[in-house]
């Protein structure tokens, strides 16, 4: 395991493949941490060096006092790469992980070479549905909304194909430390990014689920038609479609990262 200090804080961290690749970055979703690309890693280690580490508030890093922002997540994205001595990668982040990619993209161009975006909004919800979800988790904690949170994430036919993939997702989200979870949906709750992102110039690819129950596909068609040029793919999925179509989502972002 490996750690980086930065931020005040402990992130942790896996960097894995050939030294000589290039470095794909990939940034994990909210409620799971860096094993939630463990589909993926196989065939991106083929051609990258992969970077992946849990965001603040999940798995082994650190969970400092909330609420974060989206900003603070990104600069801790950035800081990692100082950390490492790493000037410029691709960046692929899902969910929570895309809303820390469109600020980079925003607010970094010069640190990304090309941008994937999945299962992701520039805005989502409103204050008063988080604050019921973070109701239900101050009463029954983790526990009490993993089962809801699956059948966002997953569609019915997938769970019941799939046990195996659906407990391991499980033991991510009721693994999460409910501070850190509250601390990034306030993030989630303060961001909106529509303004900002038609700024983004990097090559970019929106890749949505037909069935997402958390990021509906029209979110990711509005970041589609907000940033120019941008390529958009729709699955047939739910929320974590790099799992629920692991080869479909694989490919499509291979094949983007072949581009330039």
């Amino acid at each position: 395991m490996s750690f980086a200090n930065i931020n005040d804080i402990s992130i942790h961290y896996q960097l894995e493949g050939d030294k000589d690749a290039p470095v794909l970055m990939l940034c994990n979703s909210l409620g799971t941490t860096l094993e939630m690309w463990e589909p993926q890693m196989a065939a991106l280690l083929t051609r990258f060096q992969v970077l992946r580490y849990d965001v603040r508030g999940h798995g082994r890093s650190d969970v400092p006092a909330g609420p974060y922002r989206i900003e603070q997540l990104g600069q801790d994205a950035i800081a990692l790469l100082d950390h490492l001595g790493l000037t410029r990668v691709d960046f692929c982040g899902l969910s929570m992980g895309g809303m820390t990619g469109m600020w980079l993209g925003t607010h970094h161009p010069q640190r990304i070479k090309r941008l994937a975006l999945c299962n992701t909004a520039a805005q989502l919800g409103t204050a008063e549905l988080w604050h019921a979800r973070l109701a239900v988790l101050h009463k029954e904690g983790m526990a009490g909304m993993t089962a809801s949170i699956l059948g966002r994430w997953f569609t019915q036919g997938f769970q019941q194909r799939a046990p195996e993939v659906i407990e391991r997702v499980r033991g991510m989200l009721l693994g999460t430390p409910p501070a850190g979870y509250e601390a990034n949906v306030q993030a989630i709750i303060a961001m909106d990014q529509r303004a900002d992102i038609g700024r983004i110039t990097v090559p970019t690819l929106v890749i949505a689920g037909r069935h997402d129950g958390s990021t509906p596909p029209e979110l990711g068609l509005e970041i589609h038609h907000l940033i120019a040029g941008s390529r958009y793919v729709e699955l047939d999925a739910a929320h974590l479609s790099n799992w629920e179509q692991a080869d479909a989502f694989t490919a499509t972002l291979m094949e983007f990262l072949k581009q330039g």
